[in-house]
């Protein structure tokens, strides 16, 4: 299997997907940027810095001219325009040009920041992605799309904003807490769901190796993850139209996750949404019974929660016309016209996402 996918904007290479099972290649990833002059920024959280960032950073040191690190506490309460205003601060201080660089160590939360960061400062500086969570190896990572929360408004301030390299290191799957990689599940069920029939099934067939965290399984799972999204990307790079499909299961999952103060994981919220959304595709005659009801049987197989109980629906539908996604106040929902075929449509009723999120546990 290979180790390295290419990525492409209208015609020409931007980056590469780089998967390794240590940070053993990463020097020779970062020397080949021509970085001798530079300064790096190491960007992380509480939760990843003592585990990562003395390594990383000796890796960069080597590469570089200086490397500096930002540490913000860990937490999606925290992906917001006051940590990005401290970053810049520290970036200034440290007096970072528009040919410095910055490095994101950690998951979803820190690439989103720091991607945002790197796009506005001196207005536009180059940045890495250097995941650590299954999610953001899988997702968040790939494709540039950056952003912060604004009063609890889930990515409504960012910008697209490509990474000079996606570095995913395996082997830190291993010191993920169960529900970081569960929540990473989710993102990586819902790729099945929408593109690829025959990766959903694989999914299944290999359920108990993939939550024992088989190295070659993992490898070749989000191999296969990121090959669906790097597809996507390259068709619709600034979510004009195809890449909308990788919303599927986020309409009602922002719902639930800013309801929840954030304190439900990303994917377990999208693998919500889409145990939602496959029951609206049933009850159009998309899907059967049967495959709805495995869709939610799978989701809860890699540890999805049942239900998000204890939220009103009023709420819920308020919560979904604030969405980033609603346009001229018609909400674009992701839908199934089989497994592995999804399509954006705009005709979801209230009444029908009333329906899709009874399942998941609201309350009238």
């Amino acid at each position: 299997m290979e180790k390295r996918i290419p990525v492409h904007m209208e015609g020409r290479k931007v980056y590469d997907i780089v998967m390794e099972q240590s940070f053993g290649q990463l020097e020779e990833e970062l020397r080949g940027m021509n970085l001798g002059d530079r300064k790096i920024c190491v960007v992380t959280d509480s939760n990843v810095a003592p585990l990562y960032l003395e390594e990383v950073e000796r890796i960069a040191s080597a590469c570089c001219r200086k490397t500096e690190h930002f540490i913000f506490p860990a937490g999606e309460e925290n992906k917001h325009l006051d940590t990005v205003r401290n970053l810049y601060e520290h970036l200034i201080l440290e007096h970072f040009d528009r040919k410095d660089m910055l490095a994101a160590l950690g998951g979803g939360v820190v690439g989103d920041l720091c991607g945002f960061a790197a796009a506005t400062y001196l207005r536009g500086i180059d940045f890495i992605q250097i995941p650590t969570t299954l999610l953001s190896q899988v997702d968040s990572s790939i494709g540039g799309k950056t952003g912060v929360d604004f009063d609890a408004y889930k990515n409504m301030v960012g910008a697209f904003h490509m990474p000079r390299l996606v570095y995913a290191n395996l082997s830190t799957l291993l010191t993920l807490p169960e529900e970081q990689f569960s929540s990473g599940m989710g993102e990586v069920v819902k790729h099945g769901l929408i593109k690829n029939k025959e990766y959903y099934q694989w999914l299944k067939d290999n359920r108990e190796g993939i939550v024992s965290r088989e190295p070659a399984l993992c490898q070749a799972m989000v191999y296969e993850s990121c090959m669906i999204k790097k597809r996507v990307v390259e068709q619709d790079p600034t979510e004009q139209g195809e890449r909308a499909l990788l919303n599927f299961g986020h309409t009602l999952g922002h719902a639930v996750e800013k309801l929840e103060n954030f304190t439900m994981h990303h994917g377990h919220c999208v693998g919500l949404g889409c145990i939602a959304a496959a029951r609206i595709s049933q009850l159009r005659g998309m899907l059967t019974a049967e495959e709805a009801a495995d869709i939610r049987n799978t989701f809860l197989s890699f540890g999805i929660p049942a239900a998000a109980p204890g939220l009103a629906w009023d709420q819920v539908l308020m919560t979904t016309q604030s969405d980033k996604k609603t346009e001229a106040g018609v909400i674009r929902f992701v839908l199934l016209n089989s497994i592995g075929q999804a399509y954006v449509d705009k005709t979801v009723t209230a009444d029908e996402m009333k329906a899709g999120f009874d399942v998941i546990g609201g309350q009238a």
